[in-house]
């Protein structure tokens, strides 16, 4: 029972009440916002008042002004973007994260913080067959995770040119150059000009299904002298799912004194799953790898993970000392990894999950929503006017939509798929999001959420006839 003297206490079951509410009604509401934004900025754009407020007052109104705001990302019917949801244990924990509320920036100021984030590290290299002696960071995302790696990356290759870029800068110093596919994700390139390695260093090799082409990277190392040289490899691309051939691409730009980097922000996991691990085969012999927890791992947002094979590059990117804080001879220190200084303790959420799952939980889970993704996209594949344009290699893939009138082009095509995708998401049955693959137009279809069933896939299969049905009326 909550002692209703607590100043706590009072706002704390109205936030758990209505949490409940909410996370039990996923099943039935609409997943889309259902407000438009006129209304929600009405509601939620108030004068600051001059006195204080009840804290139970100011969550009740931010409850009903939120109402309708809220996507339903995190139930199982969501399938625009790669968004995992999250499991029970992981969400208590990010509570009482929130409540313990600890600065996880060194060990003294959180230890158990501290602990938890190492334990969970480990287990996280052994889950995606990584090495054991490789340094990590749980930061907030696979943007941050690659901003993070390539950090490392950067001081490894300069320092290997005799350049030391944390005291002289990039100012001067021999230019990166950045070897990787058009597959590549936007946030990799995000941090390519966080750290100023330029998106003009940035070189597209020839792929092929999503693949890197071996004779191409080997052409464009051996053309590039002794420029320092950073590879970007993919572990599921954003929208075949490809993989990167890395028994095959690693050893190559090892030759050649390159920095492999892994993008996987949700491929990675594949690693996890014995039916799916042959996918990941040679990506251990990498150099650094990005992924996500909130993806695949199913913990609430924000949470990223990045490995570094080299400790001592990894923290002479990241670390600093001061003379006020205090570090423990014994402990790890989760600012010598990291960007952020002062940070959420991101580590319970993570090791809760794991706990959770276990071993087999973590492979069930990548198997259930690969088998999902399979599911989705063949039945909406099979229905009349509809097409599937890319059959999951893992837990994503691209659907069409056909203009039914005739002689229709490709432009009437790609309008029809924008309007069905519209008509889906009105329906509130489901939602999905839309993109430009080759020059056409499709729907992105991405399952990473445990709560997917095989009874949300017959139902958002009927709901999508409908809405084919619909937009061709």
């Amino acid at each position: 029972m909550v002692k209703t003297s607590s100043p706590f206490g009072k706002s704390l079951s109205a936030a758990f009440e209505h949490s409940l509410q909410y996370l039990e009604s996923l099943d039935t509401a609409p997943v889309d916002a259902t407000v438009s934004l006129q209304t929600l900025r009405a509601r939620l754009t108030k004068s600051l008042q001059d006195e204080c407020m009840p804290p139970e007052q100011v969550v009740a109104d931010l409850i009903h002004d939120a109402d309708g705001g809220i996507v339903g990302s995190a139930g199982g019917r969501f399938f625009g973007w790669v968004v995992g949801g999250a499991l029970p244990a992981a969400l208590a924990a990010d509570w009482l994260t929130s409540v313990w509320d600890q600065n996880a920036g060194i060990h003294v100021s959180g230890p158990a913080a501290a602990l938890a984030e190492e334990i969970s590290g480990a287990w996280l290299a052994d889950l995606l067959g990584l090495p054991a002696t490789a340094s990590f960071a749980f930061v907030t995302g696979c943007q941050m995770a690659h901003v993070t790696c390539l950090a490392a990356a950067r001081h490894a290759v300069l320092e290997r040119r005799g350049w030391n870029v944390a005291r002289r800068g990039l100012a001067g110093s021999p230019a990166i150059r950045i070897l990787t596919t058009g597959e590549r994700h936007g946030s990799f390139e995000r941090a390519v000009r966080l750290l100023g390695l330029g998106l003009d260093n940035i070189v597209s090799l020839p792929s092929e299904d999503g693949q890197m082409s071996p004779s191409a990277l080997e052409r464009a190392l051996n053309t590039g002298g002794e420029a320092p040289t950073i590879v970007l490899l993919m572990a599921g691309d954003l929208i075949m799912g490809s993989y990167d051939e890395f028994e095959k691409l690693i050893p190559i730009s090892r030759r050649h004194n390159a920095w492999v980097h892994v993008d996987g922000a949700f491929g990675l996991w594949a690693a996890a799953s014995p039916h799916y691990r042959h996918l990941t085969r040679g990506v251990g012999a990498a150099d650094s790898w990005a992924t996500d927890g909130h993806k695949w791992l199913n913990v609430p947002y924000d949470c990223g993970y990045a490995f570094v094979a080299d400790p001592m590059a990894h923290r002479a990117a990241m670390s600093h000392r001061e003379p006020y804080l205090t570090h423990h001879t014994e402990a790890r220190d989760q600012m010598d990894w990291n960007p952020e200084w002062s940070r959420r303790a991101r580590g319970f959420a993570t090791y809760a999950a794991l706990r959770q799952l276990g071993r087999n939980g973590v492979a069930a889970l990548v198997d259930q929503c690969c088998e999902q993704a399979h599911a989705l996209v063949s039945g909406i594949g099979a229905l009349p006017g509809a097409e599937a344009v890319c059959m999951p290699t893992v837990n994503m893939g691209l659907v069409r939509f056909l203009d039914p009138k005739p002689n229709a082009t490709e432009e009437d095509h790609d309008r029809h798929t924008d309007r069905v995708i519209a008509s889906i998401n009105a329906g509130g049955e489901a939602y999905f999001g839309g993109t430009t693959w080759r020059g056409r137009r499709g729907m992105r279809i991405s399952v990473s959420n445990w709560q997917t069933t095989a009874r949300d896939v017959e139902r958002v299969i009927r709901a999508v006839a409908a809405a084919i049905a619909s937009a061709a009326a």
